[in-house]
């Protein structure tokens, strides 16, 4: 089987993590063109009023294109501190908040320069509390046409596309409030179901290997 292309992401959604575990190697895209307004510097979860985007803010380029490994991490509008309220608030009565909250704090007490390297700790940190093992090779040259590309497929309000992901329901704190909410952050599965959540995406993965 030929490797998946996806796009960096901030806590990336639960369809990225089923391609991580469905192919034998993962490509992540670091030679593109950066894009706004997608996972890359947002994730989506489920907040009392439901659900709530995150977003990371960027320094602005100096030049009108600029690779997506070169973008760096604004410190404007003291958006650690906002972001780790908003988790802490959506999911301290989760059942594994408390679990994994020391886990995560750090990242958003240290200052990262580079938004990959962000994003990039924070999904080997996931990986490894859902003991996922993917085969990660980041790219260092943008191809547009390759095979499986997920690097655009997988972004807000966009779905439809894939017919090999299926999301699977768990348990989510406010599911009676709001109904059951898919493709949240991987944040979302890991805090709710910890890790069982490696269950729910096999489970979500159509064509399952396992």
């Amino acid at each position: 089987m030929r490797p998946v292309y996806i796009a960096t992401a901030y806590l990336g959604p639960i369809q990225q993590y089923c391609k991580m575990l469905q192919y034998p190697e993962v490509r992540i895209e670091t030679a593109e063109n950066y894009v706004k307004q997608t996972y890359r510097n947002r994730c989506v979860i489920a907040a009392a009023n439901g659900p709530l985007s995150l977003s990371i803010p960027i320094v602005k380029p100096d030049t009108l294109k600029c690779q997506t490994k070169d973008i760096r991490i604004s410190d404007h509008g003291n958006w650690r501190h906002l972001h780790w309220n908003a988790l802490v608030s959506a999911y301290n009565m989760s059942p594994f908040f408390e679990y994994y909250a020391d886990d995560f704090a750090p990242f958003y007490e240290k200052k990262y320069e580079f938004l990959l390297d962000f994003n990039e700790e924070l999904r080997r940190l996931v990986c490894s509390l859902l003991d996922m093992h993917p085969a990660v090779v980041y790219t260092d040259q943008y191809e547009p046409e390759v095979a499986n590309d997920f690097r655009e497929a997988i972004r807000p309000k966009h779905e439809g596309e894939d017919p090999a992901f299926r999301p699977e329901p768990y348990y989510q704190v406010f599911r009676e409030k709001h109904g059951f909410l898919p493709n949240l952050s991987i944040a979302d599965l890991l805090f709710n179901m910890g890790p069982e959540g490696l269950v729910t995406l096999r489970a979500s993965i159509c064509d399952n290997p396992y």
